[in-house]
């Protein structure tokens, strides 16, 4: 499959709440399921037709719709008019590159975050999709840009009827589903550790020609992992601080957990932050002492043939009267004599520690 990709220039001109995709489509097909649950039952099922939503709407139970891939723009705007959505919402969920935040629209609140995974290929690095959810007093909709199904745990979860999501109201189901989301940022940092990890060893021992590739590599996932969770921090507390009627007192104290993970992931991010700058210190401190080294060789080298150099340019010179040239055992004493100063700077560079 071919990936697409389009930039938010297409939208320069558009009223807003225009629906034109923006951003990478990373599948061209797209799913959709529905589960309906209260604390005596369950239903699982794919739908077609957006019209057959409205039955179980009218249910006091929850009807959750888990959109899996890029819907096409009629399709989302059928759904936009069976839950009344705003036109805005639609737009924020095609544009895919928005930055985690939260929106409150009264009948609704509206979650845009970001779903991170570990590409299968190192090149590729680090691999992003946008997760959008709303939620209302007895539904909730996700929409997830690839086919993966990120939240099959949390249908386990339902299917258990002695759960607490089986008893509980929407707001409940949304914590859960953006707690799925925070919580695989975890598999992200612990995956990010053992790299950090085999780097400090190949850096003790000898580091490869791809050594600082993959160091660089590793800072630039750092960087787009850290402009997802500053703004995730930031929709937390609004979820926290917000007086929506929507979130019950006890769903609170839940988004106040996720919140307390956040924070722990920020902090574990930036640690590794400063472990990757000290690697690099120490791997540009060491090609440093390494060229130092050689240098230090090459000038002791250099330093070594300067006398012997000016001593052999003596008697290479072509004048027929010099003293040494009838001598017999001239030839021998010039060879000492370039051996003993050889060895005599040699052991003058060893007692100043120059070598």
């Amino acid at each position: 499959m071919t990936r697409t990709k389009k930039s938010r220039s297409a939208k320069v001109g558009l009223p807003p709440g225009s629906l034109v995709q923006v951003g990478e489509k990373l599948t061209d097909t797209f799913n959709i399921f529905l589960v309906y649950y209260d604390e005596e039952s369950l239903q699982e099922m794919e739908i077609r037709k957006i019209a057959g939503c409205s039955t179980f709407l009218r249910k006091t139970g929850v009807t959750w719709i888990h959109v899996q891939g890029m819907p096409e723009i009629p399709v989302l705007e059928e759904l936009g008019l069976h839950f009344g959505l705003h036109p805005l919402t639609l737009e924020d969920i095609l544009n895919t590159d928005q930055r985690p935040k939260t929106e409150d629209y009264g009948d609704y609140l509206f979650i845009v975050l970001k779903m991170f995974y570990n590409a299968g290929s190192s090149r590729e690095g680090l691999q992003s999709e946008q997760i959008s959810i709303l939620f209302g007093s007895n539904f909730v909709l996700s929409f997830e840009e690839k086919e993966t199904d990120t939240f099959e745990a949390i249908r386990e979860r339902l299917r258990s009827v002695n759960g607490r999501l089986r008893k509980s109201a929407a707001d409940y189901l949304a914590h859960a589903l953006v707690d799925a989301v925070v919580d695989h940022y975890f598999l992200i940092l612990e995956h990010m550790g053992e790299r950090i990890e085999q780097l400090e060893e190949e850096l003790v021992t000898t580091p490869s020609a791809g050594f600082l590739n993959a160091l660089q590599g590793l800072k630039k996932e750092m960087i787009l992992l850290r402009k997802s969770l500053w703004p995730l921090r930031e929709m937390i507390t609004s979820l926290e601080r917000s007086e929506s009627p929507l979130i019950s007192k006890s769903s609170m104290l839940y988004f106040r957990d996720i919140y307390d993970h956040t924070i722990h992931i920020i902090d574990t991010l930036e640690t590794y932050r400063d472990m990757l700058s000290g690697i690099l210190d120490i791997y540009l401190s060491s090609i440093s002492n390494r060229m130092n080294e050689i240098m230090k060789v090459l000038t002791v080298i250099a330093t070594l043939f300067m006398p012997l150099t000016f001593i052999a340019g003596i008697y290479g010179m072509n004048f027929k009267y010099m003293p040494e040239l009838e001598w017999r055992w001239g030839y021998a004493m010039v060879w000492v004599f370039l051996l003993a100063t050889a060895a005599g700077m040699l052991l003058y560079f060893r007692k100043r520690n120059w070598w």
